[in-house]
């Protein structure tokens, strides 16, 4: 159950208005999510949260769209948000991901899960070659 409830019409809100606006046009869809139709219920978090969004998961850099994803997918396991996992899944699909590729990084996730926790447990001391000078 969400802390929030979304709002009837978010987009009597200019503010609200021009943000889903840029959404649709970024994405190129008029689907609105409810990450984005929650987050309405403050203007200014809604606006600084899509903006730090779309400069670094729509806004070409040296990492492709599908990596962007994988990289997101990861930490949302990680951090335990179900919507996040779901959401990004469906965008790195979108975006390429074939099955292969999905439990290939699962695999991944589940290996760096168990080695890192043997290392914590561990306390295993850092290479002086891994450390940064």
């Amino acid at each position: 159950m969400s802390t929030v409830a979304p709002l009837d019409n978010p987009e009597a809100d200019p503010r609200v208005k021009a943000v889903f606006d840029d959404i649709r046009t970024t994405r190129q869809t008029d689907f609105i999510n409810n990450m984005w139709r929650y987050l309405a219920f403050d203007s200014a978090l809604l606006e600084q949260t899509w903006a730090e969004v779309k400069r670094i998961m729509a806004t070409p850099s040296t990492l492709d769209p599908l990596t962007k994803e994988l990289v997101y997918i990861t930490a949302s396991i990680i951090n335990g948000c179900s919507y996040c996992v779901h959401s990004h899944t469906a965008a790195a699909t979108a975006k390429g991901m074939t099955r292969e590729q999905h439990a290939e990084l699962l695999s991944i996730v589940a290996l760096a899960a168990k080695t890192n926790q043997l290392a914590t447990a561990l306390q295993v001391p850092v290479d002086p070659v891994f450390e940064r000078g």
